[in-house]
């Protein structure tokens, strides 16, 4: 397969320019100008950010998407669907007030948000996998498949399970309903070690099902009738004391994100923008964010989802660990084992690479790619 290419530029701005003038650039020098968007509905796929967390988007970015569209003739507006756990942004009302409180709205961004999936998280669409293994129709926000244009604009950062969240993971779980992010989830259910747990009950304050309980002695216990499987607990113990017992699991995941991340992306013109900035070690759906893992990279786009996903995590192993970080931490603590990834080596467990086999796999991209520097 030919290589994609993948168009990058840093962060570094001399005075008198700004990032956001770097990003059109950067856009218009891939190519993006080349789809027709006259009168067509674009959606723009972004994470609003879990209140509490800072290290999301900021808005300035999606009104340079906006206008990029705007200016070609589109009809552009911002989506995301609701949440499986429960947070901030479990149905409609309270996702659009989380959205608005992290600063997107029409004023801020130049165009409306709406909500994927619907009041309630259950206005889907089934939509047919090319090539699916393991899901054969997914269940996509209605809103994301009425557009006529896909765009994904991504905040690359660590991942509690899929190790980065990427371009493939903000379009496959990003655009499921909650039922559809319940079907890519339901692979396995963690445990926990009771020899290693510390009792500090961290775990119970980022489970949105109730899940986890305590027994007399203060050891941690995950309930399976009510969890989901979302792995939200995994990143919340420093102690490597919850785990998933399925060595599969988190490959399944993977691979379902990809199958779900081919239904959004299949037949229709899209277009992918990831910015590696403020690395943390996990997902921006946790109402805190923990100091970066790694330094700040540059912003990378292009229409191969897969090839954006590989270059930007190979740029992230390029670079050396911010002190202090959790991987740094972890690197450090004297029973450290070396996985040779910076994810994994960030959270036990965490495997992305079966993620991005899995897609080209399928035919969603290809790994292999040119760097092109504007």
């Amino acid at each position: 397969m030919e290589k994609s290419k993948v168009y990058f530029t840093d962060f570094h701005v001399p005075v008198g320019t700004s990032q956001l003038d770097k990003l059109r650039r950067l856009i218009e020098a891939a190519g993006a100008g080349q789809i027709d968007f006259e009168k067509k509905f674009v959606c723009i796929k972004i994470h609003f950010g879990e209140p509490g967390n800072l290290s999301y988007l900021r808005p300035n970015y999606a009104k340079v998407v906006a206008d990029f569209v705007k200016d070609q003739g589109g009809l552009p507006f911002l989506c995301d669907c609701n949440t499986l756990y429960v947070g901030r942004r479990k149905h409609a009302l309270e996702h659009m007030d989380a959205a608005y409180e992290n600063g997107f709205s029409p004023f801020s961004t130049g165009c409306q948000i709406i909500i994927g999936d619907g009041l309630k998280g259950t206005d889907d669409v089934e939509v047919p996998v090319r090539n699916g293994q393991y899901i054969k129709a997914a269940k996509i926000g209605r809103a994301v498949m009425d557009a006529d244009i896909f765009i994904s604009l991504n905040h690359f950062k660590g991942h509690e399970q899929a190790g980065f969240g990427g371009a493939v993971k903000n379009i496959g779980m990003g655009c499921g309903s909650r039922a559809g992010k319940m079907e890519q989830h339901n692979a396995g259910k963690p445990i926990v070690d009771a020899d290693k747990c510390r009792k500090c009950r961290q775990c119970a304050k980022q489970c949105g099902q109730d899940a986890i309980s305590y027994g007399p002695d203060g050891i941690a216990a995950i309930d399976h009738a009510k969890c989901v499987g979302c792995g939200r607990c995994l990143g919340a113990c420093n102690f490597d004391a919850i785990h998933n017992p399925a060595s599969d699991t988190v490959q399944m995941l993977n691979r379902k994100m990809a199958e779900y991340a081919q239904a959004v992306c299949d037949g229709r013109p899209t277009f992918h923008i990831s910015l590696v900035r403020d690395i943390s070690p996990n997902c921006d759906c946790h109402g805190e964010n923990d100091v970066p893992i790694l330094p700040d990279i540059g912003m990378f786009v292009s229409f191969d989802p897969v090839a954006l996903d590989q270059a930007c995590a190979d740029a992230c192993m390029a670079q050396t660990p911010l002190p202090n970080g959790q991987l740094a931490r972890r690197m450090q603590a004297p029973d450290f084992i070396d996985h040779g990834d910076y994810f994994e080596n960030t959270t036990e467990g965490s495997e992305w690479k079966s993620c991005l086999e899995h897609a080209e796999k399928i035919g969603l991209g290809t790994r292999q790619y040119e760097i092109i520097k504007v």
